[in-house]
């Protein structure tokens, strides 16, 4: 496709080169966690600050890594998917905030993701909506191993991926409330965790690109624990599950140098 880019060497979007990036990356969705993720980095350099998407580029344990921001929803990750991938990316962990749906998934809580419902629209550009969003066994280990070292409360399984975050907040308000809330109804019935925005363009875009992808958050609350009148604080310290993020690239690192 044609470069669109003012320097050529440059991708479009995320204005990063070739060898600027290592094979690992985290993808939290806010610019400003950038930084905060960095710091756990060795030696972390800015790359590039392009709308949305902020680069830095350091070390973990002498090997190449990088992160980069996405933004909301998933025509901007998958956007940065694309073309980190172009500048020698094939590992990501997504990392960023939920809000839970099952009843024992609390606030502060870290949720990895196994796959994800498709109710977004992005992946529905990649493959038909019959092909699954399921994120790679080898992240998804890696961030299991990373929760229990960190001794958080974690939980595992599939969660929900939309579009319009007021649509999941105030579904009753929209045209299409019939839809939206039936379908809710059914994702609660079928065990989904929680619901967030990127994780199933990613893990299709991950399955097209054939790169290896996964997904950890931070439960930031929970309403149906607060339609039941349970206790449902607002969370919004994503530092534990950063740590949890950062440890499974180290496990991946490791298991890959020992291939």
């Amino acid at each position: 496709m044609k470069n669109y880019s003012e320097d050529a060497s440059r991708q479009y979007h995320i204005q990063v080169a070739k060898g600027e990036v290592g094979r690992y990356v985290i993808l939290p969705g806010d610019p400003k966690r950038c930084a905060k993720i960095a710091k756990y980095f060795d030696d972390p350099v800015l790359v590039a600050d392009n709308r949305e998407y902020v680069t830095y580029t350091g070390t973990l344990d002498g090997v190449k890594v990088s992160v980069t921001s996405t933004g909301i929803g998933g025509p901007s990750a998958s956007i940065a998917m694309e073309e980190l991938y172009r500048c020698g990316a094939d590992t990501f962990i997504r990392i960023g905030t939920c809000g839970g749906m099952q009843t024992e998934v609390k606030s502060g809580d870290v949720i990895v993701a196994t796959g994800a419902i498709r109710m977004e629209g992005t992946s529905k550009e990649y493959a038909p909506i019959e092909f699954p969003a399921v994120a790679d066994l080898s992240v998804t280990n890696a961030l299991v191993e990373a929760a229990k070292a960190e001794g958080c409360q974690y939980h595992t399984g599939v969660v929900q991926c939309k579009d319009a975050f007021y649509g999941q907040h105030e579904p009753e308000t929209k045209p299409v409330s019939y839809e939206l809330m039936n379908k809710w109804e059914a994702w609660k019935r079928m065990g989904c965790l929680a619901s967030e925005m990127e994780s199933a363009a990613l893990f299709i875009v991950a399955s097209h690109l054939r790169v290896r992808a996964g997904s950890c958050f931070l439960v930031v609350a929970n309403q149906e624990r607060e339609k039941l009148g349970l206790e449902n604080p607002v969370v919004h310290d994503t530092e534990k599950a950063i740590q949890v993020a950062v440890q499974a690239i180290r496990n991946m690192i490791k298991a890959d140098q020992n291939k």
